[in-house]
């Protein structure tokens, strides 16, 4: 047990090693870095290196860049009702908190869990199916699965019958959901996540043995509004982290990784 806990261990550290530096902004800009550190002994490759870190930094800053990533990467269709209707129960994937919030007084739910949490209430008020939330601990903080369930039952009025708090990744959310929900005859559910989340999570929890309704939230559009879809922010840049990392994520499960 310690061994296949100890290699989990190795794999979570050497994903989170490969999102720290290939991923934006950390990826781009080592690239320049390194271009940088050759420009006198390899001036081609030097300019080569560093056209592609500021180049690909910028472009990912953009807003139509990041919005046709993020398109690539997830689900752009809503939920289907009739298909919501055949589910069993509503599963919601915790996605981070924030800690130690002074206005709360503690530990609260992160922008990415918020909109889940907002919108799963909203397809259980609708489908009348009980709602299961997971997410575990990170570091020293409550369950995030702890502080869904407080907020949907006390701010939007929604019961929780099922708590998954010990997962700390979507494969493990999938693993620990299974094996609560299966036992009880359970096997066809709402999954409320991100759109650029659910060809992922949708695969890990299929391998687990669950029937997915895709559930997507902030469904990304890609269409030019005005001016600024051309011009660099930091939001963008973010939306285009989520969305390639999703893009490596999909292809590591797909390769077992």
């Amino acid at each position: 047990m310690w061994r296949a806990h100890a290699a989990m261990s190795i794999v979570a550290a050497l994903k989170a090693t490969f999102k720290a530096l290939v991923l934006p902004p950390a990826g781009p800009l080592l690239l320049a870095v390194v271009g940088l550190a050759l420009w006198h002994r390899r001036p081609r490759l030097a300019r080569a290196l560093l056209a592609i870190g500021v180049g690909g930094l910028l472009l990912l800053s953009l807003p139509i860049v990041s919005s046709a990533l993020l398109v690539a990467a997830g689900d752009t269709r809503a939920l289907d009702p009739v298909q919501a209707r055949k589910a069993q129960a509503i599963v919601i994937l915790s996605g981070g908190l924030r800690r130690d919030a002074p206005e709360y007084g503690g530990d609260t739910l992160g922008r990415l869990s918020l909109e889940r949490t907002r919108y799963g209430a909203k397809v259980a008020r609708e489908t009348g199916l009980p709602v299961l939330v997971t997410g575990g601990p990170y570091g020293p903080t409550r369950p995030e699965a702890h502080v869904m369930r407080d907020v949907l039952e006390r701010e939007y009025g929604v019961p929780v019958r099922w708590v998954e708090d010990r997962a700390r990744t979507t494969r493990e959310n999938a693993q620990f959901t299974a094996r609560i929900l299966r036992p009880l005859g359970i096997e066809r559910i709402v999954l409320v996540v991100h759109a650029f989340d659910v060809p992922r999570a949708r695969l890990e929890f299929e391998r687990a043995g669950l029937s997915v309704v895709p559930a997507p939230t902030v469904i990304p559009r890609l269409a030019v509004v005005s001016v600024a879809d051309f011009l660099p922010s930091a939001a963008a840049l973010q939306s285009s982290y989520y969305a390639l990392y999703e893009l490596f994520g999909y292809a590591g499960v797909r390769l077992g990784l």
